[in-house]
């Protein structure tokens, strides 16, 4: 029971702390396409892969207390911070789900930025097509982002390493 929860839960654990609502859409996707245990459906909207579930699951988790959503102002919007609470730990002591100990990789993800891996995102949400597709598609649909070459390129390679990392 909760599974779901548990994952997402050990996820935030593990990354310590995700600064923003599309961050952690994006590392749940990319995740979930390098084979963890995720399974919420996505669907692709102005800032990439999006899953309703996976906000109705975040909300469901902060009103259950497990874990801290702080609302920060910045100069035009509005950003959320997330982590786990008191309450979020002693569930995960409690739950017989086993997650995986991707905490490296999530490291990795979470220290970059929320544009880039929008980019990433994109690029894995197409990825039954060439690289060639993929970046037309980017360049056509991430118009507005003005994503270059070179960001493209350093996209790609990023996801082949992010491919032969092994999850404990």
């Amino acid at each position: 029971m909760l599974n779901e929860h548990a994952k997402l839960l050990s996820l935030i654990q593990q990354a310590g702390e995700i600064v923003g609502r599309k961050k952690l859409q994006k590392i749940v996707y990319i995740v979930k396409k390098l084979d963890l245990p995720f399974y919420e459906k996505y669907h692709f909207r102005m800032y990439g892969p999006y899953s309703e579930e996976l906000s109705v699951r975040m909300e469901e988790m902060r009103d259950l207390g497990f874990i801290s959503e702080v609302k920060e102002d910045k100069s035009s919007y509005h950003q959320f911070r997330y982590s786990l609470t008191e309450k979020g730990e002693e569930f995960l002591t409690i739950s017989d789900f086993e997650f995986p100990d991707p905490k490296e990789m999530l490291d990795d993800l979470n220290s970059k930025s929320s544009r880039f891996l929008e980019l990433v995102s994109t690029m894995f949400y197409f990825e039954d097509l060439s690289n060639e597709e993929i970046k037309q598609k980017v360049f056509t649909i991430k118009a507005k982002q003005n994503y270059t070459e070179e960001e493209v390129e350093e996209a790609f390679s990023y996801i082949k390493a992010l491919r032969q990392t092994k999850v404990n």
